[in-house]
């Protein structure tokens, strides 16, 4: 079959197969996409029972979106053979992975809680595998488990909106034994009603088989193996693999309760204890490491902090035993506050360390649902200021203040932290931390299970994950991670370069390091859109630094939301815009930036109610940020609402009066407002703030010229003329001028310039003040066509 072409997919190469099935590589010719072909041995195609099986396969898989199953793209007929397309998996089985010999104790852990939590997801709509094997648990390259072969599925209760009626017709007949049989529950083998602890058998005897390489119920014939699942208890795994703990032998001889009241009841539980399991033998790892334990007052706070093992997880750990306490006395609290940490030491090399910190615990508390998390731009407010916890806290309207300090001693790290509770300024936790510079990220899969269980929150499999995930082992990368950021976030010309600088370092000690390339990208990104660099010299290196973090991880919310402003902005890819931040908000509903960004987005379409929605969802999560509370104004503006739109920057300029972006949009709402005097003296303020005066020269001119000040407007052309029209910039400032002289055929003829260079200003022209003087030109709506604003 090689090279021919079935349907619309093309056949690369045979992968192997046997059984249900025969497996080959295929290019999905038009998605442009490699996938696999699981088709029906051809003896047994014409067999109806087979096929049902085969097509039950895919209705059962498909009905399940869980990062640990493996997708069904489609099923198919071609040719008179039957086949399933689906997600094409490097690696290989987990048969192949044990080989007849235990795995490391890691792997078998990693494994074992993501195919017991795929289950749980299945168990939950009421799916019950019945056929749980190393050779249907596929592992990639990278780790990730995949349960693979649903042909044997049974839908127990029919809990799915998604499950067809189909789905639930039994294909066996009372009594009928299906499955593999060393792999079988008792009651499975009886050929008794089952429900989803079979599974939980059949997963106990793969947790043996990873422990020890062999099987636990290996006999010689068919009705001894029989008799020792009903009948037999297993050999004790340590007495085959003394490294086995005691712990893990526990949990596999649950399992393996011929009694099923007796085994774990759920899946869920399961991955409980392997997840409490792997947490002990990490902490225990990094104490014989180090040679450090956390000293922190309580026995249940030393258990915590050890499993921390790194100074932004220990922070957070902390937090989860604060939200333990609190939960438990029925006070709701579901908010915080994490204040930039104080470098003790006065080194300016430990202030990205401890601002780096920071962030950290702030972006992964912003991952948490129902935790609202004030994001990052708003603590840093507080910076260097010596202001009440209790008051922040109530300013911000917190139930609870993060505070800590930082001190480094040559490559040792030491922190103190305190969590306060607002309502009545008591602590609620504290404790001193030691740790290596190096280890500052170690443990961060550990703080990520340690919240999830600390927080009792319903967290998916997949949420799990991203909480846990680390995304580099480099202590140097990571250092420089931490300064390109502490530099990006100035949103200056300099810092703009030294955050490139600093990124593209990070790289080059870890070409794998996802979160520096999208870092990288949004530097890029903001240099175009600030007129720092050309956007022809800066968008291409933007686009492929974002293509690289999401090739390295598609579920970075950063890159996924920088990807998106480069559609947005220089694209005008509306669709792929929103389907990008629809993404990135998703990965990460605590995203301040995300929403912003995201509201512009449906402002720019006309989608007011929406993006007043997300705009103000921004505000609560960040609600002392400048840019963020100019732009939501900027969008209340536009949709109608100008003198709310002035409060809020007004009250917004009185954090800082020096915002120049704020100055602007100010300006731009009283030119909506018709008052050209104060439209005027806001956009000079905005220019005599700002390095860069051309992005604001344009609404300066507008307002002299509507405003009966034609001579000053057109001195501001003329000095805009002699500078240079190369000058960043120049052909939309131009536009806005000649727009406010009543010079169209002028203005036009620079927005068709301005549009060439992909000028980024453009992509608002739909609700864009500067542009109100020409949307009666017929040829106004060509324009907004070719920007992809048509109406």
């Amino acid at each position: 079959m090689i090279g021919q072409t079935i349907s619309h997919y093309r056949i690369v190469r045979h992968l192997g197969g046997g059984g249900m099935g025969v497996v080959y590589e295929a290019e999905d010719l038009r998605l442009r996409r490699h996938v696999a072909l699981k088709f029906l041995p051809e003896d047994l195609d014409s067999d109806i029972s087979f096929f049902h099986r085969f097509e039950r396969e895919a209705q059962v898989a498909s009905a399940l979106n869980h990062p640990n199953i493996c997708t069904i793209h489609d099923v198919d007929t071609a040719g008179g053979r039957h086949f399933i397309a689906m997600e094409l998996l490097q690696g290989e089985t987990l048969a192949h992975t044990i080989h007849e010999k235990p795995l490391e104790l890691e792997l078998l852990l990693d494994v074992a809680i993501q195919v017991a939590d795929a289950l749980d997801a299945a168990h939950t709509v009421g799916i019950i595998h019945r056929d749980i094997k190393p050779a249907n648990i596929f592992v990639t390259q990278r780790g990730q488990a995949k349960i693979l072969d649903f042909g044997l599925a049974k839908m127990r209760v029919a809990k799915s909106a998604t499950a067809s009626t189909e789905m639930l017709t039994a294909l066996t007949g009372p009594g009928e034994v299906m499955g593999t049989l060393l792999y079988m529950s008792p009651e499975q083998v009886k050929g008794q009603d089952l429900d989803a602890r079979t599974d939980v058998f059949s997963l106990g005897v793969v947790l043996y088989q990873m422990s020890t390489g062999i099987l636990p119920f290996c006999e010689a014939t068919s009705g001894s193996i029989y008799d020792a699942i009903l009948n037999k208890t297993p050999v004790p795994p340590t007495r085959t693999n003394r490294s086995v703990p005691a712990e893990l032998e526990r949990i596999i001889g649950k399992c393996l309760e011929k009694d099923r009241k007796l085994r774990y009841q759920t899946s869920a539980d399961l991955r409980t204890d392997l997840q409490r399991l792997k947490r002990q033998l990490e902490s225990a790892r990094v104490i014989r490491e180090t040679g450090l334990a956390a000293p922190v007052p309580s026995r249940r706070r030393s258990k915590v902090a050890a499993a921390s093992g790194a100074l932004a997880l220990t922070v957070l750990v902390a937090i989860a035993t604060w939200w333990t306490v609190v939960r438990g006395r029925g006070e709701a609290i579901n908010s915080i506050a994490v204040l930039p940490f104080v470098n003790d030491g006065g080194d300016s090399n430990a202030e990205y360390l401890s601002d780096g910190i920071t962030e950290g615990v702030i972006n992964d508390l912003s991952r948490l649902p129902k935790l609202r998390v004030i994001a990052r731009s708003t603590v840093f407010r507080y910076k260097d200021k010596d202001t009440d916890p209790q008051k922040i806290g109530q300013d911000l309207q917190v139930g609870a203040v993060m505070t800590g300090r930082l001190q480094q001693r040559g490559d040792t790290v030491v922190v103190q932290a305190e969590l306060m509770n607002v309502a009545n300024a008591s602590q609620l936790w504290g404790g001193q931390f030691v740790r290596k510079t190096a280890d500052v990220f170690s443990l961060q899969s550990d703080l990520s299970r340690e919240i999830s269980e600390q927080l009792r929150l319903k967290l998916t499999g997949e949420e799990k994950r991203r909480l846990a995930k680390r995304y580099t082992d480099n202590g140097e990368a990571y250092q420089l991670y931490l300064k390109g950021s502490y530099y990006l976030n100035k949103r200056s010309e300099e810092g703009f370069h030294k955050a490139v600088e600093s990124f593209t370092q990070a790289i080059e000690k870890d070409p794998k390091y996802a979160p520096a390339y999208a870092g990288l990208s949004e530097s890029y990104f903001l240099m175009g859109a600030y007129l720092v660099r050309p956007v022809e010299e800066v968008v291409p290196k933007a686009r492929d630094a974002v293509a690289r973090a999401l090739q390295l991880d598609d579920t970075l919310a950063e890159a996924h939301t920088s990807l998106a402003a480069i559609k947005q902005f220089y694209d005008w890819d509306w669709t792929g815009a929103g389907q990008e931040y629809r993404r990135a908000l998703e990965l990460n509903p605590g995203y301040a930036t995300g929403h912003q960004y995201y509201s512009d987005y449906l402002s720019s379409l006309g989608r007011h109610e929406e993006a007043l929605a997300e705009g103000q969802r921004a505000v609560e999560l960040d609600p002392l940020s400048l840019i963020i509370n100019s732009d939501t104004a900027q969008n209340r503006m536009v949709a109608g609402q100008v003198d709310a739109a002035i409060e809020q920057l007004r009250k917004a300029l009185e954090l800082d009066p020096s915002f120049a972006q704020g100055h602007f949009i100010l300006g731009k709402s009283y030119l909506r407002k018709k008052d050209f005097a104060a439209a005027a003296a806001e956009i000079q303020k905005a220019m005599s703030l700002s390095s860069n005066s051309t992005k604001y020269v344009g609404a300066l001119g507008q307002a002299y010229a509507l405003g009966g000040r034609r001579n000053e407007a057109q001195r501001l052309l003329n000095d805009l003329n002699e500078r240079s029209r190369q000058e960043l910039g120049y052909w939309w400032a131009a536009a806005c001028i000649y727009a406010g002289l009543g010079e169209n055929d002028r203005a036009f003829a620079a927005l068709e310039n301005a549009y060439k260079e992909r000028s980024s200003p453009l992509q608002h022209s739909k609700v864009e003040p500067l542009m109100d003087p020409l949307r009666s030109d017929p040829r106004f709506p060509d324009l907004l066509h070719r920007v992809g604003l048509s109406p």
